[in-house]
């Protein structure tokens, strides 16, 4: 069984930072790629920020320049760096790992989210 356990989210004021970490847990041979999402109240879930295991990113154009995706292939963990927050950065943050490896199988997972609030 796959777990994803994010952590570092919290209240900031705007323009302050957060870094957001996420780790998988299991049996895991391999994570082709690792993202963030973010759910934003009456909002549809959208992509933040993608990373492969070759190191390739892809980023929303309302973070560019803003956020950083990094991954430690070794632990299975993907990694947020968000600068220069704004209000509209606020959402509940979803960590996923596509085209997870594993003994049954290819599958894909999800995290449980963790809440990031940026507000004076």
């Amino acid at each position: 069984q796959v777990q994803l356990a994010e952590s570092g989210g919290g209240l900031v004021q705007p323009g302050g930072s957060l870094r957001l970490s996420c780790a998988a847990s299991g049996t895991i041979f391999s994570i082709y790629v690792m993202g963030w999402y973010r759910q934003a109240p009456g909002k549809q879930r959208e992509l933040v920020a993608s990373i492969t295991s070759g190191g390739s990113t892809n980023y929303a154009d309302s973070v560019k320049g803003r956020f950083t995706i990094s991954r430690d292939n070794a632990k299975n963990t993907v990694y947020l760096q968000m600068n220069s927050l704004k209000p509209e950065d606020t959402a509940v943050y979803y960590c996923k790992a596509d085209n997870t490896v594993t003994t049954t199988g290819v599958h894909d997972y999800w995290g449980q989210g963790t809440q990031v609030t940026v507000s004076s």
